[in-house]
């Protein structure tokens, strides 16, 4: 899984093309979703998101995913499960103080996000809510995009 967690970075920005394309036509399929119900097809979709990002990204099915942010590395492979950066302790070589055989994951997300349109990078991510684990964050981009703003 490491070496293909390496070449999805490497090709972060066709990636990246399909992401943004593959979101847009699950949060268009909302009303499908909603009419199925959310509840229903969780199972399903977190199944089939665990097999897709698990192979390509080395997933660990947080239900929060970050990877368009983090120029596709995973942030929850980092062995601190650090969020928004690397820690003091990479080595001069790029590599994780704690797995010394591992590229550090946000010299990775670095990397990839050169490769990408947008720089997001600097996007500050939220705390993992661990209450999501498991669940699926294709789902919850389209219900998240599909919620109605307030335009109070």
């Amino acid at each position: 899984m490491y070496k293909v967690r390496l070449w999805s970075v490497r090709r972060a920005r066709a990636l990246e093309i399909f992401y943004n394309a593959f979101e847009k036509m699950v949060v268009a399929l909302h009303p499908v979703w909603n009419f199925i119900g959310y509840d229903r097809i969780e199972k399903p979709f977190a199944v089939t998101e665990k097999m897709v990002k698990g192979f390509l990204f080395d997933c660990q099915m947080c239900g929060q995913c970050a990877l368009s942010s983090t120029g596709m590395s995973c942030p929850m492979n980092c062995p601190k499960s650090l969020r928004n950066g690397p820690c003091g302790g990479v080595r001069s070589n790029g590599n994780c103080e704690i797995k010394p055989d591992m590229a550090c994951v946000w010299v990775k997300a670095w990397e990839g996000n050169a490769l990408m349109s947008e720089n997001k990078v600097h996007v500050v991510q939220f705390p993992v809510n661990h209450q999501l684990s498991g669940r699926s964050s294709w789902l919850a981009v389209a219900r998240d995009k599909n919620q109605p703003t307030d335009k109070s």
